[in-house]
């Protein structure tokens, strides 16, 4: 029963998104209070609707309702429920039921805490976000339906996949899709500002925190799935260019440029029409990443469907809100005239160079994923485009990025002089480069990748904390950091999420630079060197999980005073009939050491592989600061919704 009222509510959910749609679009057109208002209760009640539904589908999958369909494919009664839970979104008809749910839940947020924006903006965004709604429930319910009975139960379900039976999958979906679905509310803002022919400084100032906190998941989500591939997969990388990490990764860097563009819309009124297509390309790349995952077009771990259906359905969404903003954004062209000007040399082009580099290099990055489909559609050709075409073709990008970073937000607006600002740069950039060449001649025989990648990391983190500096004045050291201590939390924000990309960039250099590797056959008993370390194969033996089989080693590894022991394993989920395996890592400040059991041979031993690799924690230690800077920017009052609003609520207020 409960699961029929969670189908009933889903349709209901449906017809809700229908009102929310039109009755205030038309409303907003005669500027009618009532029929606007109808948006703000119809944006609760189809959280509430979906939300029951979620529910419902959930508690189907706790106690192991094998009636639905959906719980045989994904669940079985040994699972633990931790991945009972997961299971709910770990596959394509519960992840959409939870994508849906958190739309609902960013249109109900608009709702609940806008309360000072003007009513007409506020009545089209609430519209726009009911209509990606209609369209992604009507997707859900004519092709993807979560709560389709069986006639006949079984006695037990087919399992998870055994790859997504994992703490960080458990939380990486939902992470990722509130950076996915997130990026709809600047995209609503964007088609609702079209649709009044008005974008002003005020509504830069309303779209940043919605954009900022999309981004802050999408870097919380990213970092969770590469985390996850690095431990789980046991290929020894954390990063893979898969067309579904690229699928996340570009909406993340469109979104970067998003949030600087917005600055200046807000600060000096000019890259309006720039900064709006930023709005519709980033949930138009969200959508690219929807079809990436639920077309059947790739095939990856990540990957949730492969019916071709679905699909052309996806296609048909991405089409019509893509293009339909697009087409909207070209004839109301003339409404977006800039009425601030700037020098070549100002912040206003700073952070125009910023955007033209993180737009390129999504660019290169949609066009290497792209590429092997169109390849293989229009001239029947399979290719292949892996980590080196995208290592060659990015990094340039991302080392222009990180050179103009220090130097761009320091540059005054309107008009700079660059040697001025770059007067106080000088001894950093000396610093930076010393630690470079210092680094260059400590290693013997090496690429200068870590090097390079040390100077450009430390020049990113001191500029960011000299920008802040610099803001307190010239007076005592006293009162310097009294001034400090009182910088708004923006400033401080910015300053901080600037460090963590500084010391993300060192520390994949670095990963990647000096990483050891060692692949071997090794019989119980045996010791090899590594890296400085020296690993004992002791035992081999079976082990018995909770829903799976494992073949666990024991390794002990030797340095100094150091001694420890791991246990890389092989594990085997019967149910599934599927193999994963489990690398065994110390975590260490400096470094991990990590090592993957392999396959038995067939003249005796098991294939080994052994890394050890520098500043692995490092690189989730800058993704966690970067998103913190995210958070600590969205605790400045002035970039919340109700921020600095009400003057421009007075200005726009409707007739009655």
């Amino acid at each position: 029963m409960i699961v029929e009222l969670g189908h009933f509510a889903l349709t209901l959910a449906l017809a809700v998104a229908l009102v929310q749609t039109v009755v205030p679009l038309i409303g907003a057109h005669y500027r009618w209070r009532g029929w606007m208002a109808v948006a703000e209760p119809a944006a609760t009640a189809q959280l509430l609707l979906i939300g029951f539904a979620f529910a419902a589908l959930t508690w189907a999958f706790v106690v192991s309702d094998f009636s639905l369909r959906l719980v045989v494919q994904n669940s079985h009664t040994l699972k633990p429920m931790l991945y009972k839970v997961s299971g709910v979104w770990g596959n394509h008809e519960g992840s959409l039921l939870l994508w849906v749910l958190i739309l609902a839940l960013f249109g109900a947020c608009a709702a609940w805490f806008g309360g000072n924006l003007p009513a007409t903006l506020k009545a089209r965004v609430l519209a726009v976000q009911g209509s990606i709604g209609v369209a992604f429930l009507l997707f859900m319910l004519l092709t993807s339906n979560p709560f389709l009975r069986l006639e006949i139960p079984p006695m037990d379900g087919r399992d998870l996949n055994p790859l997504l039976q994992d703490p960080g999958l458990a939380f990486h979906p939902p992470f990722l899709y509130l950076g996915y679905v997130g990026l709809s509310m600047a995209f609503s803002f964007a088609v609702a500002a079209l649709i009044e022919g008005r974008v002003d400084a005020a509504w830069g100032r309303w779209v940043r925190p919605w954009t900022l906190a999309a981004w802050v998941f999408l870097t919380i989500g990213i970092a969770l799935g590469s985390w996850w591939a690095y431990y789980e997969l046991g290929w020894g990388g954390f990063w893979f260019w898969d067309p579904v990490e690229n699928a996340s990764f570009m909406p993340w860097l469109i979104a970067a440029a998003l949030l600087h563009s917005a600055i200046v819309v807000e600060k000096r009124e000019a890259l309006k029409a720039w900064t709006i297509l930023l709005a519709i390309m980033a949930f138009g790349f969200s959508l690219i990443g929807t079809f990436i995952v639920r077309s059947g077009i790739i095939t990856s771990v990540h990957a949730f469907a492969n019916d071709p259906e679905r699909g052309v359905f996806v296609l048909m969404i991405f089409a019509l809100f893509t293009g339909g903003a697009l087409m909207l954004f070209a004839a109301r062209a003339g409404a977006l005239e800039a009425k601030g000007i700037f020098a070549t040399v100002s912040r206003e082009s700073a952070l125009v160079l910023n955007n033209v580099l993180l737009t390129v290099s999504c660019f290169v990055v949609f066009v290497g994923t792209i590429w092997p489909l169109l390849a293989e559609l229009l001239w029947a050709r399979k290719l292949s485009v892996g980590p080196p075409f995208f290592d060659m073709a990015f990094t340039p990008f991302a080392i222009a990025l990180a050179l103009l970073l220090p130097f761009g937000s320091m540059l005054p607006w309107k008009r700079g002089d660059a040697a001025r600002t770059f007067r106080p740069l000088r001894g950093l950039a000396v610093l930076a480069a010393a630690a470079g060449v210092l680094v260059w001649a400590m290693q013997t025989g090496r690429s200068a990748l870590g090097p390079v990648g040390l100077a450009l990391g430390l020049w990113v983190i001191l500029g960011a904390g000299s920008d802040l500096w610099l803001r307190t004045g010239r007076e005592g050291l006293g009162s310097r950091l009294r001034r400090l201590a009182r910088l708004p939390r923006a400033d401080w924000g910015k300053a901080v999420a600037h460090a963590g990309l500084g010391l993300t960039i060192f520390a994949i250099a670095g990963h990647l630079a000096w990483q050891t590797e060692d692949i071997r056959v090794a019989r119980v008993g045996d010791s090899f060197d590594v890296g400085g370390y020296t690993v004992t194969l002791q035992d081999v033996r079976r082990v018995e999980g909770p829903n799976y089989i494992s073949t666990m080693a024991d390794m002990r590894v030797q340095r100094g005073r150091q001694d420890f022991v791991l246990n890389p394993e092989k594990r085997i989920y019967p149910v599934a009939g599927m193999p994963t395996t489990e690398a065994g890592i110390d975590y260490g400040f400096w470094r991990d050491v990590y090592l993957v059991l392999g396959d038995p041979q067939e003249g005796g031993g098991f294939a080994v592989r052994s890394y050890i690799k520098p500043f692995a924690s490092w690189l989730w230690a800058g993704c966690i600061i970067m998103a913190l800077g995210g958070v600590v920017s969205l605790s400045d009052r002035r970039y919340r919704i109700a921020a600095g609003a009400r003057r421009a609520h007075r200005a726009m207020a409707p007739a009655e």
